[in-house]
């Protein structure tokens, strides 16, 4: 029940707020242009209830998967509707109007999202804003996992990526984008080592649930303790969280994961911690305690977890600068992403559905922090404009399109085949959003 309650509020407050905004969008731009809205309805089908204010029915209807704005003279994909032969022209029809001021009609929507991004993200930066540790420093690397594809592509620690593919000077973060969305497909690196610059390419490996690219790496950091398990070897012996872990043994050891490696060949051996203590070095020694990972897999552990965080509170200034440059960089990463897809080089289980999003809402609103769900529903709402930009007939950007062909052929195109558009279109969303479901559903299965 609790679970089902965070989930509802998740859904809510994202994709309500959301959809909501760019459907407001259009409201305003189509009310302050002069054309009549008869329907502002948040979901489809049948009306389940509102109210009317005006010449407006505001209405909440029963297939929660987006919404629309029915303006007078058109019906729900723009297309003209008919009239009674004779029937006095009415000034308040949206075909009525230019061009242009329909075009800034169906750019609104998209746009209005994309505001509400840029204003959600300033006041995360503004406010409260908890990064991994290095996510906007230059990508010097700390660690490689055994077997993985950066020790396969021979980088090392140490190592700083001056260049991925057209992206000089990358943050942690634009290497985690790129590497994102460029599974199995060579990356060329410019690699600094030492006074050496060395070309190197990365074939990132496709991973988990959603098959996204995974090099393997982190970024160099400071060894931290940031999470402890109790009754496990760790506490037992002392440590602390706070505590910074220097070496192990002697050996300088700066990743869990390289901590995991060694603690399995020392076995239930004690191991010695030099650690670093409020400034003062002190020695923990502790013995590993053979722990069932899976229902296949044991492993050695001591029972603690190290994720640095940085918090940044940017004066408001920078904030919108910083907001203005992700938003920015995610814009070209759905665009990148579309396209690689649309090659079949990425594959489309990277797409999140309504399923997803809903689930992911409701995990945010149960263990995260407002300042998380504001970052959440600011990524979300700038990609549903990014969406809608999109050339495809039923979409903004298709109506935006077609405006724009019109505009150069200084005549409407023909009705009939506008019709045959939006049908073609239609049936193709239908599917994709069906493929979109399905692999939300499948993510949600067990042992996928």
């Amino acid at each position: 029940m609790t679970s089902a309650f965070y989930t509802l509020v998740g859904a809510v407050l994202v994709l309500g707020v959301m959809i909501l905004v760019h459907e407001f969008g259009h409201f305003a731009a189509a009310k302050l242009l002069g054309v009549r809205v008869e329907v502002f309805s948040l979901g489809f089908g049948k009306r389940l209830f509102g109210f009317r204010r005006g010449d407006t029915d505001y209405r909440v209807s029963a297939l929660p998967l987006g919404g629309y704005v029915k303006m007078t003279g058109v019906n729900a994909i723009e297309m003209p509707e008919e009239h009674a032969e004779g029937a006095p022209a009415d000034e308040g029809e949206f075909l009525k109007h230019p061009r242009w001021q329909r075009l800034i009609i169906a750019a609104a929507g998209p746009a209005a999202n994309g505001i509400l991004a840029v204003a959600l993200l300033t006041a995360v930066f503004a406010l409260h804003h908890e990064i991994p540790y290095g996510l906007y420093e230059p990508a010097v690397v700390g660690w490689c996992a055994p077997g993985y594809p950066a020790e396969q592509a021979g980088l090392k620690p140490g190592d700083q990526i001056l260049q991925v593919a057209d992206t000089r000077n990358p943050t942690w973060q634009d290497l985690h984008n790129k590497v994102l969305i460029s599974p199995n497909q060579p990356l060329l690196l410019q690699v600094k080592r030492g006074s050496e610059l060395l070309p190197i390419t990365l074939l990132p490996k496709a991973d988990g649930k959603q098959q996204s690219g995974d090099a393997g790496w982190l970024p160099k950091q400071p060894f931290i303790v940031t999470a402890l398990e109790k009754d496990m070897p760790g506490v037992q012996a002392g440590l602390q969280i706070g505590d910074e872990i220097t070496s192990v043994d002697g050996n300088p050891i700066h990743a869990t994961g390289a901590m995991q490696a060694y603690l399995q060949s020392t076995k239930d051996r004690p191991v010695h911690l030099e650690i670093l203590r409020n400034g003062q070095k002190q020695v923990l020694t502790i013995t590993p305690k053979l722990t069932n990972l899976d229902a296949h897999t044991q492993t050695y552990r001591i029972g603690f977890g190290s994720e640095p965080i940085q918090v940044e509170q940017l004066p408001v200034p920078e904030a919108f600068t910083r907001s203005l440059s992700e938003c920015r960089k995610l814009s070209g990463l759905v665009f990148d992403l579309i396209g690689k897809m649309a090659e079949r080089k990425v594959s489309v289980k990277q797409m999140s559905g309504p399923i997803e999003i809903v689930r992911v809402s409701g995990e945010i609103v149960h263990h995260r922090s407002a300042n998380d769900l504001m970052g959440f529903i600011a990524m979300m709402s700038l990609q549903l404009g990014l969406f809608n930009l999109l050339p495809i007939p039923i979409l903004d950007g298709g109506l935006i399109a077609m405006l724009l062909v019109e505009s150069v052929m200084r005549r409407d195109i023909n009705e009939g085949i506008k019709i045959r558009l939006y049908q073609a279109a239609f049936v193709c969303l239908v599917l994709f959003a069906g493929v979109v479901i399905f692999n939300d559903v499948v993510k949600m299965l067990p042992g996928q």
